[in-house]
């Protein structure tokens, strides 16, 4: 809740941040409207409706079109809209002016599952409706069962599906909505049974083949396009004293075997560009969007190569980025802003250790977009000024370790743009692709 004023007079705009199904105006109205009411699921409604014909965000629109549109009182539209705050199915921001300019970011619902398993949420929903009628939605939403005991299941995974190779690119994006979804199987159709014939059985533990472990084989065999008896040597190799697989060393056979049998050549996820759908939308010449663009349209290699002035990245380099898309699986864009800035705050120089730290923090955090990598580095960067600035406030005398501490700082997005020089045939190119992303807009005006 906040104390400002909102007028008819008042701008806002509609953002999109999802993809909403009639399945999902059904569960809000069957589930969430029994807890913000009516009022709110229709200006939740009506604010979807603002948006353009690509779904994507609204023209500027004043709060008097809110008021005629939905016949409501604007009083009335503020407390429906602090409803559909507080359940999470949107965000509001405010730039304030003679006349206030609104954003509202629309999100989709939880799925029925998440609702019903809510602490909070699917009491409220008990409590208002009552046992019969909660009972009956809890009907609705339930999935049918069936007995599979005696079925066999037959069915294709992922990769038997859609096959790759040597100098394939293959996206495989994850779901942007963040929706319950099947996941994607990946078999590549490695046969255990055969793999573990070939190994004596007294070289090997019983938690050898666990399923960690056979996992990590299968997206090894996948990636570096391998077979059940490319790996049959592969793991034998790699089996130590204790019978167990060294994964480690195992990463680095199927690396190394793929490269005497590409002549040298890494997975072309080292070659790879931030895929389209993440990227931010072109229109902005900003420094900030240039920076963005730089970090989107640059693959991991060409991005360290032009670190290193034109220089050829070393091998262990090259391993480190391969281990952040393989193994982290961080976007390429993504892998681009780590690499800066951990150059910047580390001396340029890219420590393993630290790198692999601030990866598996960004995975958690689920970082997918250049904008979001950039964002937090940027919120770091502040936060480590801020500790700067506090040692400082003694009455001690500056040290020169202070100093030397101060200017490693990452403020490197400030600068990047012009430590960043591509080569003039890269340039060429990134200068093509802003055109022709250009020319689409323009069509789409």
């Amino acid at each position: 809740m906040n104390n400002l004023t909102i007028l008819p007079a008042d701008s806002y705009i509609v953002i999109n941040k999802t993809t909403i199904t009639d399945a999902d105006r059904k569960l809000i109205s069957m589930l969430y409207q029994p807890i913000i009411g009516y009022t709110a699921v229709s200006l939740y409604n009506t604010l979807i409706d603002d948006l353009d014909k690509l779904e994507l965000m609204s023209e500027e629109l004043t709060h008097h079109h809110l008021m005629s549109t939905m016949q409501l009182k604007l009083e009335d539209i503020v407390i429906a809209r602090e409803k559909l705050e507080g359940i999470g199915l949107i965000k509001t921001y405010v730039k304030k002016g003679n006349i206030n300019s609104y954003v509202y970011l629309i999100y989709s619902p939880i799925t029925a599952n998440e609702f019903f398993n809510h602490p909070v949420l699917n009491v409220v929903l008990y409590n208002n409706l009552g046992k019969k009628e909660y009972e009956r939605l809890l009907n609705y939403y339930k999935v049918p069962r069936v007995n599979l005991k005696d079925y066999e299941e037959i069915t294709c995974s992922f990769d038997n599906a859609f096959k790759t190779s040597a100098g394939t690119v293959l996206d495989m994006p994850r779901d942007v909505i963040k929706r319950e979804s099947n996941n994607l199987e990946i078999t590549k159709g490695i046969d255990f049974n055969l793999l573990i014939s070939s190994i004596p059985s007294s070289q090997i533990s019983e938690k050898c083949f666990n399923k960690e472990t056979k996992e990590l084989i299968n997206a090894l065999s996948f990636t570096y396009n391998l077979s059940t008896l490319d790996m049959q040597g592969l793991v034998k190799n790699a089996l130590n004293e204790k019978g167990t697989i060294d994964k480690t060393e195992l990463r680095k056979s199927c690396r190394d075997y793929y490269k005497f049998d590409n002549n040298g050549k890494l997975p072309t996820l080292i070659y790879n560009k931030q895929p389209d759908y993440l990227k931010k939308p072109q229109g902005d010449n900003s420094k900030w969007a240039k920076m963005v663009y730089t970090f989107e349209n640059m693959t991991p290699y060409q991005f360290l190569k032009a670190k290193y002035k034109g220089g050829e990245p070393t091998e262990r380099d090259m391993r480190l980025i391969e281990s952040l898309l393989v193994d982290q699986k961080l976007n390429s864009g993504v892998v681009n802003v780590l690499i800066a800035y951990v150059l910047k705050i580390n001396n340029e120089q890219l420590k393993k250790s630290y790198v692999e730290t601030i990866a598996g923090q960004w995975k958690r955090l689920n970082i997918e977009t250049v904008e979001e990598a950039m964002r937090i580095t940027e919120k770091e960067h502040k936060k480590m000024k801020k500790l700067v600035e506090d040692k400082k406030k003694p009455t001690t005398t500056t040290t020169k370790k202070q100093t030397t501490q101060e200017a490693v700082v990452p403020a490197w997005f400030n600068q990047n743009l012009n430590e960043l020089e591509p080569t003039n045939t890269e340039q060429e190119e990134m200068d093509k692709v802003l055109d022709e992303m250009n020319k689409v807009l323009e069509e789409l005006v």
